[in-house]
């Protein structure tokens, strides 16, 4: 077994995990920033895979120096990113992975960044697979006072599964979001992106690159 304890949960980040997304959230930026004769690149999209919303649109905001505040940024954003996420892939080997988990019933949950109204629009197109999740969290829940790296994400889904946290693996493409599941005292497997640095990743229990490098087995379900 590839992992230290045992896991009886898993929980999921969405963008990046289950479903490729990110690309989307570069494409709708970058064209809110060319209206300002601004690039929006890897150089700044680095630091903003896995924050919250307003944490992510306001290093933007900062880092391009928009005449926007971050809510209006995401204000102008939005509309672009309702047209492209009907279109969103799966991650290469999610469904299939996740599938195999829920055959085991291994109970799975999701615990996204993204506020409630555009999860719903970016789990439609798949709502036949993502209906095996049991949990999904948002970042517009109540309970999530602090975002990603902070772990009220990810403990408000281990108690929507009713289950102790550190029975509970994350999945995750971002290290703030490996920094969250360590401080809520789970496991943590990383699949970052090939451009990011693994260097920040040292705190995951396992870095892969993607669901075919993972087996059930090993990992101990």
């Amino acid at each position: 077994m590839v992992l230290r304890r045992r896991p009886g949960f898993a929980i999921f980040d969405l963008d990046g995990v289950l479903l490729d997304t990110e690309p989307l959230y570069t494409e709708a930026t970058a064209r809110v920033a060319a209206r300002f004769g601004k690039v929006y690149d890897w150089s700044i999209k680095r630091d903003c895979i896995g924050r919250g919303t307003l944490d992510a649109a306001r290093v933007i905001v900062d880092a391009l120096a928009l005449p926007l505040s971050p809510e209006a940024l995401v204000h102008e954003r939005d509309p672009f990113l309702v047209d492209l996420f009907g279109r969103a892939p799966a991650i290469a080997g999610a469904e299939p992975f996740t599938r195999a988990l829920a055959d085991r019933r291994v109970p799975l949950a999701i615990a996204t960044s993204t506020d409630a109204p555009l999860f719903a629009i970016k789990a439609a197109p798949h709502r036949a697979w993502l209906g095996l999740f049991g949990v999904a969290v948002c970042g517009d829940d109540p309970r999530v006072a602090r975002a990603k790296p902070e772990p009220d994400i990810f403990l408000a889904a281990a108690a929507d599964l009713g289950a102790p946290p550190e029975d509970c693996v994350v999945f995750e493409d971002s290290p703030f979001g490996v920094e969250a599941a360590r401080a809520a005292g789970m496991q943590v497997i990383a699949l970052p992106d090939p451009a990011m640095d693994r260097a920040r990743y040292a705190a995951a229990d396992l870095v892969v690159a993607g669901f075919a490098d993972l087996t059930i087995d090993r990992l101990g379900f």
